[in-house]
């Protein structure tokens, strides 16, 4: 950890959401993302499913990209009008939104992205998902950094789904001073061991927050299976979403709490200076 970050001074108020968008309609998700953010009464910040705008769909995402794609401008701005139901929530309600998309960048690189609606309604290209999963490498290329997310004085680091399962993506947030992990994600049917292990152990690893939200519903094989959740830094679940039905997941994040788990819990601090690798010992 960061030691020279401070820890935040005040509570945080955030959403984990889980829910089903349809194949290929960006404009029908953001509206239906704007009435989600409209259910997440009080939260700063909002996230939801991984590439939600154009739904995880390969099919789709395979034979429409110029459909489902939101472009970014070199400084990562997205300009699209499809959006300006989810820009007009996240003003209205005072929430920084969390969105999974899939992105056209510039320089013809396509990601799965996280997009960050701010709270005076600018959408942001603001991390681009660098460990990719199976067959995603057909249709989209890998992230090249992390990123880190500031809300009144909490700093979050940014993952995408199969990032949270590399324990060294959640360390380097940590490492950046992170106090949370946001993660859009998408689990399919059939993954909920993995699901629910995985986030768990990114916040007892690093002593942090996770947001963990993820899609529902779907045909076989894209069904995905809920279990959106928030978890304090001991790893316990604050708030869990079933394994169907959509759900707004609210959870208050306390910095407290936070201190007093990283005072008893000094994993950050007593990782060794070195990078821990073992040496080879040879039996006679």
């Amino acid at each position: 950890m960061n030691q020279a970050t401070p820890l935040p001074a005040h509570p945080l108020t955030v959403a984990a959401v889980q829910a089903e968008p349809v194949p290929g309609d960006v404009a029908g998700n953001a509206a239906t993302a704007a009435r989600l953010v409209g259910r997440a009464a009080g939260a700063r910040i909002a996230v939801l499913p991984e590439l939600f705008l154009p739904a995880y769909h390969p099919p789709t995402l395979a034979a429409d990209p110029t459909g489902t794609d939101l472009v970014a401008a070199t400084d990562g701005l997205v300009d699209d009008p499809r959006l300006d139901p989810l820009r007009q929530a996240a003003r209205g309600a005072g929430t920084t939104v969390v969105v999974g998309a899939a992105v056209r960048h510039l320089d013809g690189r396509r990601t799965i992205s996280s997009l960050v609606v701010d709270t005076a309604g600018v959408a942001r290209s603001a991390y681009d998902k660098q460990q990719l999963w199976g067959g995603e490498r057909e249709l989209f290329d890998a992230g090249r950094r992390g990123a880190t997310l500031l809300v009144d004085g909490w700093r979050f680091g940014l993952g995408i789904c199969y990032d949270g399962c590399f324990p060294e993506h959640g360390r380097a947030a940590a490492a950046d001073g992170a106090h949370g992990y946001l993660c859009p994600s998408g689990y399919l049917a059939g993954s909920q061991h993995r699901r629910d292990l995985y986030y768990a152990a990114r916040a007892l690893d690093n002593t942090m927050y996770v947001v963990f939200a993820n899609a529902v519903g779907g045909a076989d094989p894209w069904r995905f299976n809920g279990g959106a959740a928030v978890y304090d830094p001991e790893g316990r679940p604050l708030a869990r979403g079933a394994d169907a039905g959509e759900d707004v997941l609210v959870a208050t994040l306390d910095p407290a709490a936070l201190a007093a788990t990283r005072a008893a819990h000094t994993m950050l601090g007593d990782r060794p200076a070195d990078d821990g690798r073992p040496r080879t010992v040879l039996a006679g």
